[in-house]
């Protein structure tokens, strides 16, 4: 009697890609939230005629067009890490890791010294308010993905070939980028 032949591999289940997927959609939604919110209490601001950027406040522009560049990076170190991954390269998937996060310490830098900068407290009028309800979600993300990038460097290069966590760090940060860059647009441009 003759033994039946093995049937087909089953397909990927792809849970990491499509648990990256749905985070990104929420950050998205809860990023365009909080941006509607800003441009709502701008317009009120300004439709009573007051200044919606509270007198001697000045928002040091170079670190935040910086911080806007510096996400070319990420996403390129990020991409670095899966192109290193699908070919089994720990080395260099380990650097890419690295220096994603190193770029992503210096963007949290970059907007620290925009806060000191600014000399704005957290009560001091809605903008302030607003303001730092934005950037501090943002940074949320940021300390996020430096976790994330932690976690899959460990993950990686500790041995685990899994290839697919990799790529839904890369999509975390292709995310970031974009929502940085509309808050860019929104809060530091049209102020």
């Amino acid at each position: 009697m003759q033994a039946l032949e093995a049937g087909p591999a089953p397909a990927p289940r792809r849970q990491l890609i499509v648990g990256s997927a749905l985070a990104s959609v929420a950050m998205v939604m809860l990023t365009g939230g909080m941006l509607a919110v800003w441009s709502l209490q701008r317009r009120r601001t300004v439709d009573v005629g007051e200044v919606w950027l509270p007198e001697g406040v000045t928002i040091p522009e170079v670190p935040v067009n910086v911080t806007l560049l510096a996400f070319i990076g990420i996403c390129t170190f990020a991409q670095w890490a899966v192109y290193a991954a699908k070919r089994n390269d720990r080395g260099h998937a380990a650097f890419a890791l690295g220096v994603t996060v190193l770029t992503a310490v210096m963007v949290i830098n970059a907007q620290a010294f925009v806060y000191s900068e600014m000399g704005l407290g957290v009560g001091d009028g809605t903008y302030a308010a607003m303001f730092y309800a934005v950037t501090g979600m943002f940074m949320a993300l940021m300390a996020i993905g430096i976790v994330f990038s932690a976690v899959v460097a460990f993950r990686f290069i500790g041995g685990r070939s899994d290839r697919e966590i990799v790529a839904a760090h890369a999509i975390y940060w292709y995310t970031v980028a974009a929502i940085f860059a509309a808050i860019w647009f929104v809060v530091y441009i049209t102020k």
